[in-house]
């Protein structure tokens, strides 16, 4: 399989259990990565509520497996895809979020580090395509609550985000996209609604459904006693936690 945008890069996939530490191990030991960008996660909040087991599984001992083939076979750069979710998490999925990224700082290896995403505008499962769905089928728009609000960043931006965070790796810090302000999700409702030419509320319901499981009114972007620092880069902030010992991280 080769990539489109860059022909002369083939593109090679292998379909595993990212927590059968076995198969990774292999894998790494076939492949010899100098790069590894860890996306693979369970991230659906209300589904791991209910699937506790599952969440801790995959986002936790999977994380872990790859860190270790990570170390083993010399990776130069790591990047744990993490999410706002992980701040004082409110849910099973921001809980085993953090506790990955507590791995990566644990282990603070040189180039390897964690990126918090907020919500990536466009992507598979997001509120806007959502809404767009739901506008199209003369609605109503669902949302949660009216003081609801998300942090939200672009596809460019969160592709800058990761590449940017694995050229600027030392070795356990967690970097985050300035997002700015976050938005309240009834007026992202309303936007979207106007920007398809018709008008809420009259063309258009809103109707307003509750928090599912696990759900938060509001993220936040950083813990309490988190130590920003700006970076080279205008957008990316640096946090820099001290790396716990493992016996503690295996305790949590």
């Amino acid at each position: 399989v080769y990539n489109l945008a860059c022909p002369a890069a083939p593109i090679h996939y292998r379909l595993l259990d990212v927590t059968d530490r076995v198969s990774v191990d292999a894998l790494f030991q076939a492949t010899r990565p100098h790069v590894v960008y860890h996306a693979a996660a369970h991230k659906h909040v209300p589904l791991m509520e209910s699937a506790a087991a599952e969440a801790v599984y995959t986002n936790v001992f999977g994380t872990l497996a790859v860190l270790k083939a990570s170390q083993k076979y010399g990776v130069d750069r790591f990047v744990l895809l993490s999410t706002d979710k992980a701040v004082n998490p409110g849910n099973v999925m921001g809980a085993t979020k953090r506790m990955a990224e507590k791995l990566v700082a644990q282990m603070a290896h040189p180039g390897f580090a964690a990126v918090r995403f907020g919500n990536v505008l466009g992507s598979r499962g997001s509120v806007v395509p959502t809404m767009q769905k739901q506008i199209s089928q003369g609605g109503p728009v669902t949302v949660t609550d009216a003081n609801m609000t998300r942090y939200f960043m672009t596809i460019p931006e969160a592709v800058t985000l990761v590449l940017q965070s694995s050229s600027l790796a030392q070795g356990g810090e967690i970097y985050l996209l300035d997002m700015g302000k976050p938005v309240k999700i009834v007026d992202l409702a309303r936007q979207l609604i106007e920007l398809s030419g018709l008008r809420p509320d009259e063309d258009i319901a809103i109707e307003f459904i509750g928090l599912r499981p696990g759900e938060k009114l509001f993220e936040e972007i950083n813990h309490q006693g988190e130590n920003i620092a700006p970076t080279n880069h205008p957008k990316i902030l640096r946090f820099v936690c001290k790396p716990l010992p493992l016996d503690e991280v295996r305790g949590q």
